[in-house]
């Protein structure tokens, strides 16, 4: 992670810790209250993950891709990203949304230097994960949701070569589309009494028929600022091992996230 993604946290670390002082509220609980009514949230947010890994195009071309969270903001041509909950009682759902389109541009010396193919990489994935949720644990301390569902991913990687000062060119593009069940938990814990908590996310899936394995994580900590906002910092990562041929091959995904949640 370079300096300017280290400067971006730090900042971001910083107006959490001024908001606070200013608007401290001690008995302010960052906990969610189990309750024979409805409740909702609501979470756009920013997650900008750098990407370890290879991207199959084909059988017998692959492209190693190693970006950091940087590199990715700089690539990204368009996005969206939010997640939401609804809660009745213990029971509940969640949905949460990643859309983003990445395009890197390289270029690739041949004949010992002689000449070079100009590639461009392009990269469009949706992940959308859902899951019904039962709450465990909602103490004063602590909340803690367990979840069952699935998590569905459409990626399609294109790759465009030609050679430069000619008028060679190629397009390779592959595709891959699977649904996998996912078993995990979410939930957060306060911290000495306040207004702050800690919030994390696990879960781990397969047997979608494409994927080998996938797993999801995130933690770091959060300030609950009145009964209708949150706001959190985490470090998310994003793992998928699918089988061969298909686009994603033991590949990560994982940076800082800051998100906003809006509570009715």
């Amino acid at each position: 992670m370079n300096k300017k993604i280290l400067a971006a946290i730090f900042t971001a670390s910083t107006a959490l810790i001024n908001m606070s002082l200013a608007h401290a509220d001690e008995s302010l609980s960052p906990l969610p209250k189990v309750s024979d009514g409805w409740r909702f949230e609501v979470t756009p947010y920013v997650w900008a993950p750098g990407i370890k890994g290879t991207l199959n195009f084909n059988n017998s071309l692959a492209k190693s891709a190693d970006m950091n969270s940087s590199n990715v903001l700089s690539d990204l041509k368009s996005g969206g990203m939010i997640a939401a909950e609804a809660h009745y009682g213990s029971w509940g759902i969640m949905g949460d949304l990643v859309s983003a389109t990445l395009q890197n541009s390289g270029s690739v010396p041949v004949y010992g230097g002689a000449a070079h193919i100009a590639d461009k990489v392009t990269l469009q994935q949706t992940v959308l994960t859902g899951a019904a949720t039962y709450t465990f644990v909602n103490s004063k301390d602590a909340y803690v949701d367990g979840l069952l569902g699935v998590r569905a991913i459409d990626i399609t990687a294109t790759l465009n070569g030609n050679l430069d000062g000619t008028n060679i060119s190629k397009t390779i593009s592959s595709k891959t589309s699977t649904v996998d069940p996912i078993i995990g938990a979410k939930g957060r814990y306060r911290i000495a009494d306040s207004s702050w908590y800690i919030p994390a996310y696990a879960d781990i899936g397969s047997g979608g028929g494409t994927t080998n394995l996938t797993w999801q994580v995130a933690a770091g900590v959060g300030k609950t600022f009145n009964s209708l906002i949150d706001a959190s910092l985490t470090y998310r990562a994003l793992y998928y091992d699918m089988k061969s041929g298909a686009v994603l091959q033991k590949t990560t995904m994982q940076g800082p996230q800051l998100s906003v949640t809006f509570k009715f």
